[in-house]
C-alpha cells in the first residue's frame, strides 16, 4: 500500500526470552528502526509456557513448534528441523495478508533455510540473509553433511548478505554468494556501557563477590561453550597467580561447559579466586567491567565478538585471538592484545603485561574506546541496516 511503512519477515530460530547474539542484534536494531518500518519474526517455540503470538518492543513474535523446555534448544535438532517446515510455512500465509517488502533470515543455519523455503514460495519477494555464525567453519560443515547441496541454496538464493565481519564476507562468497555482500558489525549500546557508577556500588559489588580492595580482577562474559576457550582462561590464571597473587578471574555466562569449567578452576586450587556469578542480565553488566582491569575472550573461533565492543566501551582493555572477525577492531598494542590461540602461557604473560603497564593500559582502553564509541553503536549499526532494508523494499516495488 502507497504510503504505509515497509514490513520486514525475520527468522530467527532463538528469540526472546531465550536468546543469543543474533538474537540481540535483531532486537537492538528493531527497538531504533520501529518507526520506520513493521516487523513480524517467525522462532522456535522452545518451552510450552511461551505465547504463540505476542508483541514484544517493536516485532510481532509468532512462534512455532510445540516446545518442553529450553534443552530442546540443544538437544533436538529434529525439532529444529520441523522449525524450517513450519515457519515456511506460516510465514507463506503470512505474506498473502501482510504483502512483506522483504525477509530476512538470521544465519545460514535453520533460520536461512527457513527463509529459503519462503523465498521459493514467494519469489518476489527479497531475501537479506545475515551472517552472524562463531562457530570455526569445519565445525559447520561437517553438521551440514550430506545437505551440503541443499545448505549453499541459502547462499545463492540470497539477494543480498550482511555479514558482521570480513571473515564471514568471505565465508559468504565461498559458499556461494552471488548478490552485493556489505559487512555491517554487531555493535554496543554506547549509553549503557559507558555510563559511570557511584564508588560506593561499585565496592559493594566487589566486596559481594569477595574481591578485596587490593585485588586485580580478570573478566571475560561468554556463552561457557568450548569456541570461547574459557578452559584456557582458566590455565591462565593459574599461571599469573604463581607470581601475582592477589588476581581474581570474574566468568560471566552460562553453558554447556559450565560444570566442567567450575571443575578445572576447583581442581587447579582456584575454586575461590575463580568466580560463576552465573548468567549477569544485560543492564547490569557494565557494573561488572567497571570492577574489573582487564578483559580476556581467547575465542577458538569468532564471528566477531559483542562482548569485546562492551569492555571496550566500559573502559578495559581487551585481549583476544587472531580469528574469524576479530582482527576488524583488534590492532595489536593499539586497540588491544592479541594472544596466540591455545596458548595458555601467551595468554597469563599478556595478563600480566596489562597489570604491570600502566602506560599500554590507558592507551588501549583510551584507543578501544574511541573506537567502540565512534564505529560500533548500535545507532550507527541500525542506520545502516535501515539503508539496506529500504534498498530491498525498492526492489521489489521497482
Amino acid at each position: 500500500m502507497m504510503g504505509s511503512k515497509p514490513r520486514v519477515l525475520v527468522f530467527s530460530l532463538a528469540y526472546l526470552p531465550f536468546m543469543g547474539g543474533a538474537g540481540f542484534a535483531i532486537k537492538e536494531t528493531t527497538d531504533r528502526l520501529g518507526g520506520d518500518f513493521e516487523f513480524d519474526l517467525i522462532t522456535y517455540r522452545f518451552d510450552s509456557s511461551w505465547s504463540r503470538q505476542e508483541r514484544v518492543g517493536n516485532i510481532n513474535i509468532y512462534r512455532v513448534g510445540r516446545g518442553k523446555d529450553t534443552k530442546e534448544y540443544y538437544g533436538r535438532p529434529a525439532a529444529k528441523t520441523l522449525y524450517v517446515l513450519q515457519a515456511a510455512w506460516l510465514a507463506h500465509k503470512l505474506n498473502r495478508q501482510n504483502h512483506y517488502s522483504l525477509a530476512w533470515g538470521m544465519m545460514a543455519a535453520y533460520a536461512g533455510m527457513a527463509a529459503l523455503f519462503f523465498k521459493w514460495l514467494n519469489p518476489r519477494v527479497p531475501f537479506l540473509l545475515t551472517l552472524q555464525e562463531g562457530d570455526p567453519e569445519e565445525h559447520i560443515l561437517k553438521r551440514v553433511g550430506p545437505y551440503y547441496p541443499l545448505w549453499k541454496k541459502i547462499f545463492r538464493r540470497a539477494d543480498f548478505v550482511q555479514a558482521i565481519s570480513n571473515y564471514l564476507a568471505d565465508f559468504g562468497r565461498r559458499h556461494g554468494a552471488k548478490c552485493p555482500i556489505e559487512v555491517v558489525p554487531n555493535g554496543v549500546d554506547v549509553s549503557i556501557f559507558t555510563q559511570e557508577y557511584v564508588l560506593e556500588d561499585l565496592q559493594k559489588l566487589r566486596a559481594s563477590l569477595g574481591i578485596a580492595p587490593q585485588d586485580k580482577v580478570v573478566i571475560t562474559t561468554s556463552r561457557l561453550v568450548p569456541k570461547n576457550a574459557v578452559d584456557i582462561l582458566i590455565k591462565a590464571i593459574a599461571l599469573v597467580r604463581k607470581t601475582t597473587p592477589n588476581v581474581k578471574c570474574l566468568i560471566l555466562g552460562i553453558g554447556k561447559d559450565e560444570e566442567m569449567l567450575k571443575n578445572l578452576a576447583r581442581d587447579s586450587g582456584l575454586e575461590r579466586e575463580i568466580m560463576f556469578p552465573g548468567n549477569i542480565l544485560h543492564k547490569e553488566m557494565p557494573k561488572y567491567l567497571k570492577i574489573s582491569d582487564v578483559f580476556v575472550r581467547a575465542s577458538r573461533s569468532e564471528g566477531l565478538g559483542n562482548s569485546f565492543f562492551e569492555a571496550m566501551a566500559a573502559g578495559l582493555p581487551i585481549i583476544g585471538t587472531n580469528v574469524g572477525g576479530i582482527p576488524d577492531f583488534l590492532r595489536d598494542g593499539e586497540t588491544g592484545l592479541f594472544v596466540k590461540v591455545e596458548d595458555e602461557k601467551d595468554l597469563a604473560e599478556k595478563i600480566l603485561l596489562l597489570l604491570r603497564d600502566e602506560p599500554l593500559r590507558q592507551k588501549l582502553i583510551r584507543q578501544g574506546k574511541e573506537v567502540a564509541v565512534r564505529d560500533y553503536s548500535w545507532d550507527i549499526v541500525a542506520e545502516r541496516m535501515a539503508e539496506i532494508f529500504n534498498n530491498l523494499a525498492q526492489q521489489k516495488t521497482g
